[in-house]
């Protein structure tokens, strides 16, 4: 089998094949993100597009992509009743809520808790933002903080899950910055962290080098956009 490998499409995108051979998208926010490559942005395949929230640098090109390959799109429930609206196939949209597991085809997605703001593309109301936890098939663990803030509860997402690898934003102004990952980071008793959230435009100051000074018992991966890692 495969390893399975993680790649950053710059800001909060992702692409993740599994060893068995599945493609997920987290946040394609491809199509106007500045710094995501250019081969990245029409995506050949899509088996899965996973959301942490509705707002329009996370769902990106998300309708598209589901358009396009005929996507399951794992969304929390009332982002998915939006998506549905334009124009994502409804039997695609499985739409957990917050501690719910759906499994597509051997890959189990669960949304945890997350603390920011949120709203859909058209400022609408699109249910409250989560993170990701993603399960593949050969049982690596991945959490993707989405957009949050540092907070306590954390702890419980290590207890309960055990991620392989955490994903965190580390930009500081609209997302937590290194001083706040760090802690998040001992929280989660993370070994490894891939920062993400960071250098896509001059407001996001905060750097995967601050965070590792910060944190230097986990292994940061100081990744750029189209890089990738194995889990």
């Amino acid at each position: 089998m495969a390893d399975t490998t993680l790649t950053w499409l710059g800001h909060s995108a992702f692409r993740l094949d599994t060893a068995g051979g599945k493609r997920i998208y987290v946040d394609p926010f491809l199509n106007g993100n500045p710094t995501c490559p250019e081969g990245e942005r029409d995506p050949e395949r899509a088996d899965v597009v996973a959301l942490t929230h509705g707002h329009g640098d996370h769902v990106g090109d998300t309708v598209a992509i589901a358009q396009k390959h005929g996507s399951t799109v794992v969304a929390i429930v009332e982002l998915s009743h939006w998506l549905g609206t334009q124009g994502v196939d409804g039997a695609k949209l499985p739409g957990p809520n917050k501690g719910g597991t759906v499994d597509v085809d051997g890959v189990k997605f669960t949304l945890t808790v997350a603390f920011h703001s949120g709203s859909g593309p058209d400022g609408s109301y699109v249910g409250e933002p989560s993170g990701l936890i993603v399960e593949t098939e050969d049982g690596k663990t991945l959490y993707f903080a989405g957009d949050t803030c540092m907070f306590g509860d954390m702890a419980l997402i290590a207890r309960v899950y055990k991620p392989d690898l955490s994903i965190l934003p580390i930009g500081d102004h609209y997302t937590m910055g290194p001083r706040e990952a760090a802690v998040a980071l001992e929280l989660l008793q993370a070994k490894r962290c891939v920062p993400c959230h960071w250098g896509t435009f001059p407001v996001l100051t905060g750097t995967p080098a601050e965070l590792q000074k910060l944190a230097p018992n986990v292994k940061v991966e100081q990744i750029e956009p189209g890089e990738s890692v194995t889990v």
